[in-house]
C-alpha cells in the first residue's frame, strides 16, 4: 500500500468516525439542555485535550487525539452517594443530572442513538437527492476468471431467473441462494438475447480462512444501474426505507451470528472500519455517504444492546427504576458496569483479534518464526 493510500485511509477513518461520534454526543448533548441539565464537558475523542475552549453556557468543547469514540458530561452524573462534598458543593441547583425525572435522564441517554439513525437517515436522503438510488441488476456484468459461472460457459448479459427451482427475486436473493449450496449442481434458468436458456451448473465453494463454514460463490459481477436524482419527497421517503432496511439487515446480521448461521469471525473492529473507510472513499463522496449512513445505524443499533455501560444497559436500569419506583441498587449497577466494560473489552480485543487476522499479520509473523 502506497502513502497516499495510507493518508486516505487515515483521513476517511477520522472524517467518517469523527461525524458519526459527533452527532451521537450532540444528541446527547441537546437532550440534555432541553432537560435543563448543564453539561460540562463535549469531547471528540479521547485522552488529553488538543484543542478545548469553553462556550458561554460553561461547556468545555474538547478535541483530542484518540479518534475512537467521545463523551458528554452531563453536570451533576455521578450518584450523590459516590460524590465528595467538593463536588457536591459545586452543584448547580436544579442542573444537575441525578436530579431530573427517571423520563429526563432517560431521554438524555436514548437522544444519542436516535441521532444516528437521524443522521442516517439525512445521508441516504442527501444521497438520493444527488446522486440518486443505483439499481443492481440480476445481469451479469462480467464473469470471474476460473469461476463456477466460467465454467457454466455464461455470458455478460446473461439474466438470471432461476437457480434450481428457486425463482430469483433480485440480485440479494441470487446471492443468499448460491452462499447456501456450496458445490451443489444445479441447473440456472438465464435470459440471453431474449430467449430462456437452462444452464448446468455446480456452485463453487469457498472456505473462510479464519475456519467459518463454506459459502457457494457463482463467480460474476452485476450489473450497476446508475441512479438519477430523485425529487426531494421521493428522496425522503427512499431514504426512510433505506435506513429501515438497514436496521432489519443489521439486526439479522446479528441474530444469524448468534443463531450460529455465520461465526463470530466475521466480526469487525476499527481496523476494519478504518480499512473499509478508505476503499469505500475511493470510490467518491457518494459512496463515503452510503458507508456513513450503515455504520450510522450500527452504532446506533450497538448503544441500544441492554449491556451495562451502553446506552442500552442505562435505559435498562431506567425502565427498571420507573416500575419499582426506586433505582436498581448500588451493587447491582456496580458489578453490572464492571460485567459490561469485561464484555466491551473482550469485544473489543476479539474484532481486533480479527482485523488483524484477515490482514493476514499473524500468517506473516508464522512465516517469519518458522
Amino acid at each position: 500500500m502506497m502513502i497516499h493510500e495510507y493518508l486516505r485511509t487515515l483521513i476517511s477513518f477520522v472524517f467518517v468516525l469523527g461525524v458519526l461520534v459527533t452527532f451521537h454526543e450532540l444528541g446527547h448533548y441537546l437532550a440534555a439542555r432541553w432537560r435543563g441539565v448543564h453539561v460540562e464537558v463535549f469531547s471528540l475523542g479521547f485522552g488529553p485535550a488538543l484543542f478545548k475552549w469553553r462556550d458561554k453556557s460553561g461547556t468545555e468543547w474538547r478535541i483530542c487525539p484518540i479518534p475512537l469514540g467521545g463523551y458528554v458530561r452531563p453536570h451533576g452524573f455521578d450518584d450523590p452517594e459516590d460524590a465528595t462534598e467538593e463536588q457536591k458543593a459545586a452543584w448547580i441547583p436544579g442542573r444537575t443530572f441525578h436530579d431530573k425525572s427517571v423520563w429526563s435522564r432517560a431521554i438524555v441517554i436514548l437522544a444519542g442513538p436516535v441521532f444516528n439513525f437521524i443522521l442516517a437517515f439525512v445521508l441516504f436522503v442527501l444521497l438520493f437527492a444527488t446522486a440518486g438510488q443505483p439499481h443492481v441488476r440480476n445481469e451479469v456484468a462480467s464473469v470471474l476468471p476460473g469461476s463456477a459461472a466460467q465454467n457454466a460457459a455464461l455470458q455478460k448479459g446473461d439474466v438470471i431467473l432461476r437457480i434450481g427451482t428457486h425463482d430469483i427475486a433480485g440480485v440479494e436473493d441470487a446471492q443468499a441462494t448460491v452462499a447456501q449450496t456450496p458445490g451443489q449442481k444445479t441447473t440456472l434458468l438465464v435470459q440471453r438475447n431474449g430467449q430462456s436458456l437452462e444452464v448446468p451448473l455446480t456452485i463453487g465453494s469457498t472456505q473462510d480462512s479464519r475456519g467459518g463454514p463454506a459459502r457457494g460463490l457463482l463467480g460474476v459481477v452485476f450489473a450497476v444501474e446508475p441512479g438519477k436524482a430523485l425529487p426531494l419527497p421521493q428522496a425522503v421517503s427512499a431514504g426512510a426505507k433505506a435506513t429501515w432496511n438497514t436496521v432489519v439487515q443489521t439486526l439479522n446480521g446479528v441474530w444469524q451470528i448468534f443463531s450460529g448461521q455465520h461465526t463470530a469471525r466475521d466480526l469487525g473492529g476499527p481496523l476494519k472500519i478504518a480499512q473499509l473507510s478508505g476503499q469505500v472513499a475511493q470510490y467518491g463522496f457518494a459512496s463515503l455517504l452510503s458507508f456513513m449512513a450503515l455504520l450510522s445505524v450500527n452504532l446506533g443499533l450497538i448503544n441500544l444492546f441492554p449491556v451495562p455501560l451502553l446506552d442500552g444497559g442505562r435505559l435498562v436500569f431506567y425502565a427498571i427504576e420507573a416500575i419499582r419506583g426506586r433505582p436498581v441498587s448500588k451493587r447491582v449497577q456496580e458489578v453490572s458496569f464492571q460485567t459490561g466494560f469485561a464484555l466491551l473489552a473482550g469485544l473489543f480485543l476479539f474484532s481486533t483479534f480479527n482485523d488483524l487476522s484477515s490482514f493476514g499479520l499473524f500468517r506473516w509473523v508464522a512465516t517469519l518464526a518458522g
